[in-house]
């Protein structure tokens, strides 16, 4: 469906966004896509630290991942500088999450505040966790005759199993599986967002990997997981749809707007769907237009429905595509 899409690239940061939301929010994050792509927009201060704030980082190592296995092999040390990426500057101070670094101490897992004797799981030991994730390598490079969305599976399982990391183990698992859908070329652009199902059915994604560890359930954990995929498959192929249709519906409002091609509104039309919250200012410097034009140009996109203003301000305004936010925000309300 993607190859449908006038360029793929446009909506690919929106597909990744929404993926790293949905990823922090099964962790806790409150965060709201609204809230994340404001804290974009608005170019936040220095030294202020939010939920958003962990979605932005998401976003930033998911990129890194993807640039980086076109030269580096997905690996222990690619697993440590995305979790690098990840932690970078989070709320929680480095020295206790020690980021792109492989935990040297015990960790367990469980209900907020619990102690170790109250654990609903206890990973392997530093020890045994080094040769577990040696291992994990190996099969990662393995010549297996699996097919690849059972390999994503085990992959993703084990990790948690494993659980190297002291903090954002949940995050670089769920990212291990959008690196290698797109390094054995199942996917040609990490437009999949799986967290969406994992989200959705949360408790049975914990109960799932749980009977791996407890029972050694593996083929409960494969049906749950291969399920998800096709669920989410469906909804991507039906939102490449929809934004094409959306997208259509408003270049031709665009183009009945003006009395000759209007090259600048159309770039500027195509930006949304990359950028749905902007300001004046990001325009300019991103599509190389004068402030005149842009101002021109979200007036005449206010009028036929494309943008609103957002602040209620005279300086520092915040535009909106809310015609295209209504379709992301689906599925992406925080957990309560």
């Amino acid at each position: 469906m993607t190859i449908n899409l006038p360029n793929p690239d446009l909506f690919l940061s929106m597909y990744v966004r929404k993926e790293a939301l949905l990823s922090s929010q099964i962790e806790g994050t409150q965060a709201s896509l609204d809230d994340v792509l404001a804290y974009e927009a608005r170019e936040p201060k220095q030294g202020v630290r939010n939920d958003s704030d962990e979605v932005v980082n998401y976003v930033r190592a998911m990129n890194y991942g993807i640039q980086r296995i076109n030269t580096l092999p997905l690996s222990l040390r690619l697993i440590r500088e995305i979790h690098a990426e990840l932690l970078q500057n989070v709320r929680g101070g480095e020295e206790a999450r020690t980021p792109g670094e492989f935990r040297t101490s015990q960790n367990w897992i469980g209900h907020p505040g619990c102690t170790l004797n109250e654990a609903a799981f206890i990973p392997p030991p530093p020890d045994e966790m080094k040769n577990a994730l040696y291992e994990l390598e190996k099969f990662l490079h393995s010549d297996t005759r699996l097919p690849v969305l059972v390999k994503c599976a085990l992959v993703h399982a084990q990790f948690e199993t494993i659980h190297p990391f002291l903090d954002g183990n949940g995050r670089v698992g769920r990212l291990l599986i959008t690196l290698l859908l797109c390094h054995t070329g199942m996917m040609r652009k990490p437009l999949l967002y799986l967290s969406y199902y994992l989200k959705a059915n949360r408790d049975s994604y914990y109960e799932r990997l749980n009977a791996i560890r407890t029972m050694g359930d593996w083929e409960g954990w494969l049906r749950f997981f291969l399920q998800g995929v096709a669920e989410v498959a469906q909804q991507a192929a039906e939102m490449a749809e929809r934004i094409l249709r959306l997208r259509e519906h408003f270049l031709e409002k665009v183009q009945n707007a003006y009395t000759r091609a209007p090259s600048n509104a159309i770039r500027l039309l195509d930006y949304l769907f990359d950028r749905p919250y902007i300001n004046p200012p990001s325009i300019c410097d991103d599509l190389k237009i004068s402030t005149p034009t842009a101002n021109t140009i979200i007036t005449r996109f206010q009028n036929i429905g494309i943008l609103r203003e957002i602040t209620g301000q005279s300086y520092g305004r915040i535009y909106l595509f809310e015609p295209y936010m209504a379709l992301l925000r689906e599925g992406t309300e925080p957990i309560s």
